[in-house]
């Protein structure tokens, strides 16, 4: 929902009301403003950037204190120039690192959905989730919502257009009891921030329990409640209803906008554990993620997330029917290839191509065999490109052309180097680049290139950078890490780094080192975009992190088994 068409008070929560109708998002504002500054105590966005752990590199930016002391002698000699670098922010300051704070949990609300949470309990529960996966995803977390009474728990996770109708399809005959309460939480990591949606009755039966919201109604008017008193760890707070008409659709689901509901396993004993392989296969602004489930592929638009200080960014789960083998965003379309029973098929999700409306190939015919179909299933998609009415993707070392007929051609060779052997990236694909290389980069056997700007190496350590400006830089890093991407920081170029031994991310400047220690710990190296300052990593088995490569900020999170 644009923030534009929200009240004033409301314009910071555009990405969390985003599932629902701009009446039902006005409406409920004075309840989430109050719930959200009632909730903000027990859920903090933000804890401290961890343990102090020595110098990470150098900055421009810092306290005085961190100036290098190349600076202070400027200031000492030639301070006019000192102040000219210190207004235009070109200073050098050493930058401290800090130890990566350990796992905070995940947010996880346990809903009662038995009657005495009917009527004005529901509404108290529609917002509270709502403040919920606000605050879960500002931290760079991720709310999951299970029913007390289920057992198996089922609990989902996800966008709010997926979460609130699985949550409002929720209907118990019978009150959750406090062993519903235990019999759900054993289920659930030590580290899980937990909260209990229900009634005061079930509530004054958790003693010292904390999280535990409770809901009643204590006023009506002639259409029903009015008011509802919310308590919180021994504080009670009276609360206005949004009115009688608009409640009511929004409790039939009138007002939501729908999603595709994820359903997630919080936990190893509880389930078998999900991942994700990112891929930005275009230049587009879409991430895919092929799942660990035979035909899993999920789609996030990550437009404009530089932008969003709250909600998360449009995303769209789709099973094909065989192996996701490459996929592709061209304008309103996303176009995949997935092997099912002995072909492999095209899939079109949105406006149709023209020509054939089914068009299936002969694995042999693009040089698919059983060995490299089993080690495509284990990386990213491949990317899959538009060539007029033909499709381009790469395999088997060669670019292999599909006509809309289905024949395929020999369209040249894939990769650069000596690098053809790790498997396609889009990285060092020279006929990617669309400009003339320069000569050391034709000969080099290492190369990168992205958003106009093109880089070399002999040996993979030491790179020389040029701008589409003409200008070079000499790039250089030590430890034992491979580059995954180039991206533009700034004016300068720079190299993104991820080591397999611990899965550290780094950003390597010519004026220094920054460690993207949110974008960590992964065992698979993350996905780079080609022209936007993005990455996306899985951190943890199913936990997807998508942010920032200058400002190392967690913009979007996703969590699923599938």
């Amino acid at each position: 929902m644009s923030a534009a068409r929200l009240p004033v008070g409301l314009a910071s929560w555009g990405g969390a009301l985003s599932a629902l109708t701009p009446e039902l998002a006005t409406a409920l504002g004075p309840l989430l403003r109050r719930l959200d500054a009632l909730v903000g105590e027990r859920e903090p966005v933000a804890d401290g950037p961890g343990e102090p752990d020595g110098v990470g590199g150098i900055g421009r930016s810092g306290r005085p204190d961190q100036l290098l002391p190349a600076e202070w002698l400027l200031a000492e000699e030639h301070p006019e120039e000192f102040l000219r670098r210190f207004v235009d922010r070109e200073l050098l300051y050493l930058a401290p690192e800090f130890r990566t704070a350990k796992p905070r949990g995940r947010t996880v609300a346990m809903v009662d959905a038995g009657p005495s949470q009917a009527g004005a309990g529901r509404l108290v529960q529609l917002a509270a989730l709502l403040v919920l996966h606000r605050r879960a995803a500002a931290r760079g977390g991720e709310l999951l919502v299970g029913v007390l009474g289920d057992e198996p728990v089922q609990w989902f996770g996800g966008e709010p257009a997926d979460l609130l109708p699985a949550w409002l399809a929720a209907r118990r005959t019978a009150d959750a009891t406090p062993e519903d309460v235990e019999f759900a939480a054993a289920t659930l990591d030590a580290a899980d921030r937990a909260w209990v949606l229900t009634s005061p009755r079930l509530a004054d039966r958790l003693p010292g329990l904390p999280r535990v919201l409770a809901s009643e109604p204590t006023r009506w008017g002639p259409a029903g409640a009015t008011h509802v008193t919310v308590g919180l760890d021994r504080s009670e707070f009276e609360l206005s209803l949004p009115a009688a008409d608009i409640a009511v659709r929004a409790l039939r689901g009138a007002e939501f906008r729908r999603g595709a509901t994820t359903a997630v396993v919080p936990s190893a004993e509880a389930g078998p554990r999900g991942g994700w392989l990112p891929a930005f296969t275009t230049e587009a602004p879409f991430l895919l993620a092929r799942g660990r489930r035979v035909g899993t592929l999920l789609a996030v638009d990550v437009r404009d997330v530089e932008r969003r200080h709250s909600g998360s960014a449009r995303s769209r789960l789709h099973r094909l029917n065989g192996q996701v083998i490459a996929a592709g965003r061209t304008g309103r379309r996303l176009i995949a290839l997935d092997l099912h029973r002995g072909r492999v098929v095209r899939h079109v999700i949105g406006r149709p191509l023209a020509g054939p409306a089914e068009l299936s190939v002969d694995p042999a015919e693009l040089g698919l065999d059983e060995g490299l179909v089993k080690r495509l299933s284990a990386r990213p998609v491949l990317p899959l490109l538009r060539s007029g009415e033909d499709l381009l993707v790469p395999l088997a070392g060669r670019w292999r052309r599909i006509a809309p007929d289905g024949k395929v051609t020999d369209d040249g060779p894939a990769g650069h180097g000596t690098e053809r052997e790790r498997g396609f990236d889009r990285f060092r694909e020279p006929r990617l680049f669309g400009r003339r290389l320069p000569p050391g980069a034709v000969r080099a056997p290492h190369l990168l290139h992205a958003d106009g700007t093109v880089a070399w190496s002999e040996d993979g350590k030491r790179w020389t950078a040029r701008t589409a400006r003409g200008v070079e830089r000499l790039l250089s890093f030590r430890e034992k890490a491979e580059v995954i991407g180039l991206v533009q920081d700034g004016h300068e170029p720079a190299l993104i780094t991820w080591s397999s031994d611990g899965g550290v991310v780094r950003a390597i400047r010519v004026d220094g080192v920054r460690t993207l220690s949110r974008f960590s710990g992964g065992t698979t190296a993350p996905a780079v975009h080609p022209t936007l300052p993005m990455i996306a990593a899985e951190v943890a088995p199913g936990r997807l992190v998508v942010g920032n490569t200058t400002t190392g900020r967690i913009h979007d999170v996703f969590g699923s088994d599938e």
